[in-house]
């Protein structure tokens, strides 16, 4: 009987209801699983699992029993709120426990998932002017806590409920303030933690010892994360560093070693990196085996925090600052110095150089000689020396006040091309600018890149899938007459930019180019002959991992800020006017997360600063595995190629052309003032290859209208018929320093 009772069950259960596509989502986000989890559990592609969490698809047997018990289960753990709404069910709650200025708060689009461990946002903001509260007190415990009001307490960024590491079960960092006397660490999801210490040494002992901070590691051979301390001026004063740096110690970037603060540390056996007491200071004891003990400090007063980069940070409130850098840290990574610092630490914590193995006499672990694969292990590799920046040791023998031409180095930069108007083009209103989304993570995307030293070839076959240098003449390919999508057809040359410089200007004779340039030459159609390489046989798709964090990061923030990957044209555009306003923090984050991207690209090729370097010598980057600037080449061409390739597609189906292209904005002249007025969507579908409007990475948006007047104006104002107007379409204003005057 049990039996039939059993079959009867399970009929019943494969024609139950399905919980609505955005709870299946909520549900499964409240847990911290991601889609491919999902999709690895159930046996199901991805696409399958996106597609029932979007409604465009259902499941069907076997998969859809399997599914509707783990919502089921979900359901029992996270059931719905219908009283307090809040932020996209999308992002877990740990990233919303601090609530936002009422002004602030993000747009409610979906019930507050319940769970133990995880945070719970209210309805009721708590303003940055309301007092703080005082942390709880209790006999038993020399480090106490206590929360915001409405807030419980949050679990660790990267874990899920239930898989809470203990060791870093308050959060990645805090942020230490003092308040009527007391000292007191704010960190995520609005934990307040009582700290007792009372000099700095002490501070970086508490750390380690009790105040339960850091972050798990973010992939298999790495590390956890250090924990971060932020201090403010308060906290600055109470442990006696100065509120600000001199203009002698902000050349020097650290404060003097001969400082007290520092004689401290040193009596207390703890040490410096070799950057010093600065901004971004590390405090350290030689690890012994695994055990690492290591405080990052960040002090927003000495300008850690650079305002082009994170905005109005430094000046927001403990609990504030605490909820910015919490999201930053749990979606990207805790900082580790600036975003370009940050950026490039990413790369290096989703491969490690090496690995840990445990030697069979002693049983200690230590380093594996060999590296990680997929990495760009351990030792710094040299450059080829068309890939060398002026002043590199190889190009040491070079005569002085040598001018390299492109026949001597590789100059894979952005975009920077502007032309004058077209008679027809004048009789146009307006000037529309179109900004591609994280072009340069985009670029990075599924990249093949060396992980190994260059190989010198001459009159090599060329090879779009090898990465490296060549030394090619593409003087001969003509835009007039060029394949897209295989087809040939024919454009004005006039009216485009090269794709194979900077300035857009046609080449004239061989030029060391990077593999996607190269690559493109023959997809318009035109043959290739290199007279020479530096090549790299060992190579991989290093930055795939470090694109996909940082495009989650930027999606989930954006979605946040109530711009989804999922809206149409019409209200993608309504969704980013005025998006920042919606709630200023998470803006600070996705400014943030962009300056990670081109701050990390940036410092694969770092140039020596202020270390009393002459040309010739070398400079401490140099000695960084990651210095690598064959990869930022790469992905600088192929952004480059990228945005070339739409323009083309463009201009071959609907005729019109760029006025003026900078980096990843390009502008066209058109009657509307909409990018919906002359990008040609067709039944709400974009043209295969074009621009397509949406908030992914290499998506665009609309960057800025002006009048066809303005354009004019401000040229004949500079007397540059020339004058590149797509750096100052978003708000029209030109200064003489952007021009170089």
């Amino acid at each position: 009987m049990s039996e039939l009772f059993d079959a009867v069950d399970a009929l019943l259960a494969s024609r139950a209801a399905l919980p609505s596509p955005a709870e299946r989502k909520r549900l499964r986000a409240a847990h911290g699983l991601t889609i491919d989890e999902v999709a690895g559990a159930l046996k199901v592609r991805r696409a399958t699992v996106s597609g029932w969490e979007s409604g465009k698809t259902e499941p069907r047997p076997p998969e859809r029993d399997a599914y509707a018990r783990l919502l089921d289960k979900l359901a029992e753990l996270y059931p719905a709120d219908p009283v307090a709404p809040v932020q996209d069910p999308a992002v877990p709650a740990t990233f919303t426990a601090v609530p936002a200025p009422a002004e602030a708060q993000p747009l409610p689009t979906g019930p507050a998932p319940e769970a133990a461990g995880m945070a719970e946002t209210k309805n009721t903001p708590a303003p940055a002017a309301a007092p703080r509260p005082a942390p709880a007190t209790g006999p038993s415990s020399s480090s106490t806590t206590t929360r915001r009001p409405g807030t419980k307490k949050a679990a660790p960024a990267a874990t899920t409920a239930g898989e809470i590491d203990p060791r870093f079960e308050n959060g990645p960092l805090a942020v230490v303030d003092v308040e009527d006397g007391k000292v007191l660490a704010y960190c995520v999801g609005g934990l307040i933690l009582d700290v007792p210490a009372k000099s700095l040494p002490s501070l970086v002992d508490w750390t380690l010892k009790e105040a339960k901070l850091g972050a798990p590691k973010l992939s298999g051979p790495g590390r956890p994360a250090d924990p971060l301390l932020v201090l403010t001026e308060t906290a600055l004063e109470r442990y006696g560093l100065p509120l600000a740096l001199t203009q002698e110690e902000r050349i020097a970037g650290r404060i003097p070693e001969g400082h007290k603060v520092i004689k401290q540390l040193t009596r207390a056996d703890w040490k410096l990196t070799k950057r010093g007491f600065g901004p971004w200071a590390r405090i350290y004891r030689p690890a012994k085996g695994t055990d690492r003990q290591c405080v990052q400090l960040c002090i927003p007063s000495w300008n850690a925090l650079d305002n082009r980069h994170w905005g109005t940070a430094g000046q927001l409130p403990p609990a504030e600052l605490a909820r910015v850098l919490g999201v930053y840290a749990a979606r990207v990574m805790t900082p580790r110095g600036s975003t370009a610092v940050t950026g490039l630490e990413l790369m290096t914590a989703l491969h490690p150089p090496t690995y840990a193995v445990r030697d069979e006499e002693t049983g200690v672990l230590r380093q594996a000689d060999d590296k990680t694969p997929g990495s760009l292990g351990k030792d710094p590799v040299d450059c080829a020396p068309c890939e060398a920046p002026d002043g590199h040791p190889l190009l040491k023998d070079l005569p002085r006040f040598h001018i390299r031409t492109p026949a001597e180095k590789v100059f894979e930069e952005a975009y920077d091309w502007a032309r004058p108007f077209t008679d027809d083009e004048c009789m146009h209103r307006n000037l529309v600018g179109l900004d591609v989304n994280m072009a340069f993570a985009a670029g990075a995307n599924g990249l093949p890149v060396g992980l190994c030293a260059p190989t010198h070839v001459k009159n090599p076959v060329f090879d779009p899938k090898l990465p490296g240098s060549w030394l090619v003449d593409l003087s001969h390919v003509d835009l007039s007459r060029v394949k897209v999508s295989k087809e040939w057809v024919e454009l004005d040359a006039s009216l485009l930019p090269s794709p194979f410089t900077p300035k857009g200007n046609r080449p004239e004779g061989p030029a060391w180019y990077a593999t996607p340039t190269v690559a493109y030459a023959v997809e318009l159609g035109y043959g290739v002959a290199p007279a020479e390489a530096y090549v790299r046989h060992e190579s991989g798709r290093y930055l795939d991992g470090w694109y996909n964090r940082l495009r989650d990061a930027y999606l989930a923030t954006m979605a946040d800020l109530g711009v989804g990957a999922d809206l149409s044209p019409a209200d993608f555009l309504a969704a980013m006017n005025g998006y920042k306003s919606r709630d200023p923090e998470l803006a600070i984050v996705v400014s943030a997360v962009k300056a990670t991207v081109k701050g990390g690209l940036g410092k694969l090729r770092e140039r020596p600063r202020g270390e009393g370097w002459r040309p010739g010598e070398r400079w401490r980057a140099l000695e960084r595995p990651t210095w690598r600037p064959d990869i930022r080449a790469a992905v600088i061409s192929r952004t480059r190629i990228n945005l070339h390739r739409k323009i083309v597609k463009h201009a071959a189906f609907t005729g019109q052309y760029p006025v003026a292209v900078n980096s990843d904005c390009v502008v066209y002249a058109v009657d509307g003032e909409s990018p919906l007025d002359f990008l040609p969507y067709r039944e709400g579908k974009p043209l295969p290859g074009g621009f397509k409007l949406g908030v992914n990475p290499g998506l665009v948006k609309h960057e800025g209208t002006q009048t066809v007047l303005w354009g004019e104006g401000v040229r004949e104002q500079y007397q540059a018929p020339e004058l590149n107007l797509a750096r100052y379409i978003k708000d029209g204003i030109v200064t003489d320093k952007d021009n170089g005057e």
